[in-house]
Parts: structure tokens; sequence; C-alpha cells
């Protein structure tokens, strides 16, 4: 499985960006997509998570200003960031955790430790 992160960029506070990671492999419906992001000398931070289908998750940080989706046929997770702010500059990763039956909280997939698959990253950096 390879992961290939696109659409990063500088944009300036309030603005909008857009991300989108796609998938090669078998993902389909057995694994979680995600996105971290990760600024320089912090630790890696949970972003979003989403399954095959039901409801996506937020990381406290980014819940109304971001927006997680999939497009399960093309095997690819997508981040809509709006109301950017200068704390979000960041590079973002997007990956894939296999779902375990025994693990179905949410806040389990917010780990970086259970995803299996990483993309490279991609800068994204908000000017104020």
């Amino acid at each position: 499985v390879q992961l290939q992160a696109s659409g990063g960029g500088l944009v300036e506070a309030g603005g909008s960006l857009g991300l989108s990671c796609a998938a090669s492999g078998r993902i389909f419906s057995s694994y979680k997509l995600g996105w971290f992001r990760q600024a320089p000398g912090k630790e890696r931070e949970f972003v979003a998570h989403k399954g095959y289908s039901g409801s996506p998750y937020y990381g406290n940080s980014v819940k109304g200003r971001f927006t997680i989706s999939r497009d399960n046929a093309k095997d690819t997770v997508y981040l809509q960031m709006d109301s950017l702010k200068p704390e979000d500059t960041a590079v973002y990763f997007c990956a894939a955790a296999p779902i375990r039956a025994i693990f179905s909280d949410n806040d389990y997939y917010t780990r970086p430790s259970v995803y299996d698959y990483w993309g490279q990253g991609t800068q994204v950096t908000v000017s104020s």
C-alpha cells in the first residue's frame, strides 16, 4: 500500500486549502484513513479520520474548520481546510490504519502508532 499526498502550499490566515491523498493497493473497506500534522519541534498531532462509511472524527483544534471526506471508488481521502490559522502551519500526513473490530472507539484511531501506512507529507504554511 502506498499513499500519495498533494495539495499543500502557502495561504494567508483565514484562507482555505484542500489536500488529497490517493492510496494504491488494497485499502477498500478495511482501513481507516486519517490525517495528521507535525509542526517543527512538536509531536505528530491527530487531525481527522474517516472509515469506509460512517461519520468523520476530528481533533479538537480543527473541529468546525476542517472537513475530511473519502471517495471510496478512488481510494482517495481529502481534507478541506477553512478558516486557517498560523498555528495550522505544519507538514500534513495522510495515513491508513487497519480497522480492528475490537477497537471501535474513535479515540483509538487518533494514535499515530495504529497506522500502518503513511504518505510522504505535504507542507501547509499559513501566514499571519
